[in-house]
């Protein structure tokens, strides 16, 4: 089998495979949060970028080739995705304290992975619509952070219900209804589109505190130990 190396250790990799899908498959966590097994990659939050070969690449999308030499433990890559994570979370309203989704939220897992211990960057502080039309889910945009999983797995199920619309800071997340609004929309709250979201921003109402702090999926392990016993075995799932 081909193999290219991470970190100095042998990778070996399938045809077709994207770096991160054959690190993962390896029991490698590259950091990533718009990146999911399932979904053909987005490309967009950039954490899990790597050095290949010298130069940067983001390892969801960039395809694994014989020889190469891949580096992502390393100082200047902890750093950039240190600042990546302070810009996610200035640019949109998280507040973990006061979150319901504090312990299950892979932004503040991310946070505490890439040891961020302040936001670096001046807070925007969005006012962005709430939807609160749906009898079972809440929208709260201020939370979003495009990561477009919502959008993927709606679109895997048949029902196309989200969409990122508008460029650069004008980029926001809508709902595909008559009135734009999740009520008048076919989403259901077991709907996996309505259960992805990785930060606070889709909410299935009255779930909120049922698990109780310090019981929560990080409050006891990484994201990288969570993402390893979950995603790895899915990968390669989104070409079945």
């Amino acid at each position: 089998m081909a193999t290219f190396t991470l970190d100095g250790r042998e990778i070996p990799f399938e045809p077709g495979q994207t770096l991160i899908e054959a690190a993962m498959a390896a029991g490698i966590y590259i950091p990533h949060l718009c990146w999911h097994p399932r979904f053909e990659p987005h490309g967009s939050c950039k954490l899990c970028t790597v050095k290949v070969n010298g130069r940067l690449c983001s390892a969801c999308t960039f395809p694994a080739a014989e020889g190469q030499e891949v580096v992502s433990d390393a100082d200047e890559l902890r750093q950039l995705r240190r600042r990546l994570t302070q810009m996610l979370f200035v640019e949109g309203n998280h507040v973990c304290p006061s979150c319901e989704k504090s312990g299950q939220c892979e932004l503040q897992a991310m946070g505490y992975y890439v040891g961020m211990t302040d936001s670096h960057y001046p807070h925007f502080y969005p006012l962005r619509e709430i939807d609160a039309s749906h009898p079972q889910v809440l929208l709260d945009r201020d939370r979003c952070i495009f990561c477009e999983l919502c959008v993927r797995a709606s679109r895997a199920e048949g029902k196309n219900v989200f969409e990122l619309a508008g460029r650069g800071v004008h980029t926001r997340l809508v709902v595909n209804s008559p009135t734009g609004k999740l009520g008048d929309s076919d989403l259901e709250a077991d709907d996996l589109a309505a259960n992805i979201c990785p930060v606070g921003a889709i909410l299935i109402r009255e779930t909120a505190f049922r698990i109780p702090i310090g019981q929560r999926k990080y409050d006891h392990r990484t994201i990288a130990e969570v993402s390893l016993e979950e995603e790895a075995p899915l990968v390669g799932k989104h070409r079945d």
